[in-house]
């Protein structure tokens, strides 16, 4: 194996922290996000306390050297990337559920918790965790934190935001800051825990997070319905929502999206429909109400066929159909560039509508599923990356997508955060007063710019 110069990181940190195995480097440089440049990083630390963390970056402040945060490298925006001659900072080790308390339905856990194994850990105390983004398996609990990801259950739960009571920050200096509180209520001074929920690691590296729980929910009911047009499907989401229902999951898939999906599940979708709603209510014995409420406004836009899974088991392989939406983006051997805009839902006909215009607009694929009921959907551009012409095409189609989710009211993401990705897209959704107040936080908080420089501000 190649090894650089020893680093000075060696000495301040205790054995086994830091990397500088040419390799090691290699297989931790980028994170999943296709098109954003990544350089090459000087070293890596694996952190296994906030002091590893704190000594980290007051060395890195003290020298003014670049350091980039990574959780599980799952992210889509390119936040993760390395920079030339960076610190690689991994919070992955720091993986430890601290504490779960029963009576105040809290967590406490560090960064490198995955999703999945903690939503898991609060369950077996009759607990529940609602946010539960599709990567929940192999996602962070700081990840999510970083780039305040959503999942299946927003449309009534909430984003990771709305549950994250309290943080331990290590700021760029070395000064560990806590923030928020364990309380149901707290309001004194400006609000630093959400200030730093989003920031993708721009504002202060995360390495203890307090999260809300709540009462584990009834064993959900599923039900999906199929359309013969996307618009038809996408005026059901907002006639159902807008008749006062709070389903759980509100789910919307396309039909290149479902063959995409049938070539590695053999689910026994019916062939010609155009468009799938997957929803489900955990109401517990108001569920069959509410899911009848919904077969009856799909019928009125003319759904061809409505199933209701009475078998909760026959429910989670619907709903696995959508988790594995992702996974089926990668067996179909393109190049992808994923999208993430959430406009109004009396929007969502003219975007999924206005999908199908710009793909037969530049001449490429464009697939699209997404968190139909809080409006936010990922569209994905599929291409030839051997062939320059439809790789400029795809390009201009993903750039396309963001201009018409701004045009629609909407935003640049919903979930998985700025990055490097659409840097250039804030700018077009933010005013210039708003800029400059976040450009402000960012040197008040960073004033040598060593955290995640050249990502989120434009």
């Amino acid at each position: 194996m190649t090894t650089t110069d020893a680093h000075p990181l060696r000495e301040l940190l205790p054995e086994g922290r830091v990397f500088d195995d040419v390799d090691v480097l290699e297989a931790h440089r980028r994170d999943r996000a296709t098109f954003c440049p990544s350089g090459t990083p000087s070293v890596l630390v694996r952190a296994r306390s906030t002091e590893d963390v704190a000594t980290t970056l007051r060395w890195a402040n003290e020298n003014r050297v670049p350091v980039v945060p990574q959780g599980a490298r799952s992210g889509l925006s390119g936040a993760a990337n390395a920079l030339d001659g960076c610190i690689l900072l991994s919070l992955e080790k720091m993986d430890r559920i601290l504490e779960i308390d029963v009576e105040e339905q809290i967590a406490v856990v560090q960064p490198g918790v995955i999703n999945g194994v903690l939503a898991a850990a609060v369950a077996e105390h009759g607990l529940f965790y609602p946010p539960d983004p599709g990567s929940r398996d192999i996602s962070t609990i700081g990840g999510n934190v970083a780039t305040n990801a959503g999942g299946m259950c927003c449309v009534k739960y909430g984003v990771t935001g709305d549950f994250v009571r309290g943080l331990e920050v290590v700021l760029a200096d070395g000064r560990v800051m806590r923030t928020g509180r364990r309380t149901a209520k707290g309001v004194a001074g400006y609000d630093l825990t959400h200030l730093i929920v989003g920031s993708e690691g721009t504002l202060g590296v995360v390495t203890e997070v307090t999260v809300a729980l709540r009462p584990a929910a009834a064993r959900p009911l599923t039900a999906v319905a199929f359309f013969p047009t996307v618009a038809d499907a996408a005026r059901t989401v907002a006639g159902y929502l807008g008749k006062g229902h709070r389903p759980s999951v509100l789910e919307f898939m396309d039909r290149p999206t479902v063959l995409a999906v049938q070539k590695i599940a053999d689910l026994g979708f019916p062939d010609g429909m155009a468009g799938m709603l997957l929803v489900q209510s955990d109401r517990g014995e108001a569920a069959p109400a509410e899911l009848a409420a919904f077969e009856e406004v799909a019928r009125s836009f003319d759904a061809a066929e409505v199933i209701v899974a009475d078998d909760p088991a026959e429910g989670e392989l619907l709903m696995q159909a959508r988790r594995l939406v992702g996974d089926a983006h990668e067996h179909l051997g393109l190049a992808l560039l994923v999208d993430d805009v959430c406009v109004p839902r009396r929007h969502l006909v003219d975007l999924v509508e206005g999908l199908g215009r710009i793909a037969d607009q530049h001449g490429v694929r464009v697939l699209c599923a997404g968190h139909a009921g809080d409006g936010n959907m990922h569209p994905v551009v599929a291409f030839d990356s051997d062939d320059e012409a439809e790789t400029a095409r795809a390009h201009q189609a993903f750039d396309a997508i963001m201009a018409l989710g701004l045009e629609l009211g909407g935003t640049i993401t919903g979930e998985h955060g700025v990055g490097h990705l659409k840097r250039r897209w804030l700018g077009e959704e933010l005013d210039e007063p708003a800029l400059w107040t976040q450009r402000a936080i960012k040197n008040a908080l960073d004033p040598n710019n060593i955290l995640n420089p050249g990502r989120v501000l434009p």
